[in-house]
């Protein structure tokens, strides 16, 4: 008898404990998820000219490729944004936002002033309703060939880790082949293909890697060459999630923000950490 009640005792209380484990699991997930300001933070080469190291070729006037941001930027509005962020300094805002007004009363016409800001950034505004664009850059100039500069200077030596160095140039992708295979494709890549590519989380990753971090490998003699221009390139995206952060928003917003992929996989590492942001996965809106 003593033995039953023990056991009925048991199963009593472990179920207890199990249901309000349960239960506190599911708290947590709704404390978690509350609050936070929805964001699809979103990642593209540049369409028009660029002083950037990697480049794409692009011609934002062909007619195939206008047909193809327009499917794009209805696939992004179904993210129903109501702030938009673009890579454009914000002292720019007042001609950006005019010629956003002036794109919604003719949007059969395509603005390619801006590039990607304005080809995708107003169309997906105009399909969502926004009424105001914002730019969040901030220009620092660093330079971003100091490591190759090193590497091939016969008077110089790299007297830190030439081989990480090189390996972070010339084979970004050793360890993933399969990522390897598609950017060697890269190029006869639609380009939705192209955009699901470079918004995928190993290349964002790599987008750190080739524009800052694979300069802490590189230094003459006791210096810190590289490192000295990745905390430049650092401290830029640092002051564009500043910016970011400047602009008024409230829990209720959607925010789609628009920029070289460098500075999305920058922005992605500040707000996975953020109490403020919550980003959603930018590859279920590109299908």
């Amino acid at each position: 008898m003593k033995q039953t009640i023990l056991l009925l005792c048991i199963l009593f209380f472990g179920c207890n404990t199990k249901n309000k484990s349960i239960e506190l699991k599911k708290e947590n997930k709704i404390e978690q998820k509350s609050d936070k300001i929805k964001v699809l933070n979103f990642g593209t080469f540049h369409f028009g000219y660029t002083p950037d190291a990697n480049k794409t070729e692009f011609d934002e006037h062909n007619e195939k490729a206008q047909k193809e941001i327009r499917e794009i930027s209805k696939m992004i509005a179904e993210f129903k944004p109501t702030i938009i962020c673009i890579e454009n300094l914000p002292k720019y805002n007042d001609e950006i936002n005019k010629a956003y007004q002036d794109f919604l009363k003719n949007p059969a016409v395509l603005n390619t002033n801006y590039g990607e800001s304005s080809m995708i950034g107003f169309d997906v505004g105009r399909l969502s309703g926004v009424k105001k664009i914002y730019g969040i850059d901030n220009h620092m100039g660093y330079n971003y060939s100091v490591g190759d500069f090193i590497e091939n200077s016969p008077e110089y030596k790299n007297s830190i880790d030439s081989k990480t160095y090189l390996q972070l140039t010339n084979e970004p992708f050793k360890d993933y082949p399969e990522m390897a295979k598609r950017e060697a494709n890269y190029d006869n890549l639609s380009l939705l293909e192209k955009l699901k590519l470079i918004n995928e989380p190993l290349h964002l990753d790599y987008s750190i890697n080739t524009n800052a971090d694979k300069l802490l490998y590189v230094g003459i003699d006791d210096g810190f060459e590289g490192a000295d221009n990745a905390a430049i390139f650092y401290h830029r995206n640092m002051k564009i999630y500043s910016n970011l952060n400047r602009i008024p928003m409230t829990k209720k917003d959607r925010v789609f923000i628009l920029m070289g992929t460098a500075h999305t996989a920058f922005l992605r590492e500040f707000m996975r950490r953020s109490p403020k942001f919550e980003m959603v996965n930018t590859l279920e809106y590109l299908k």
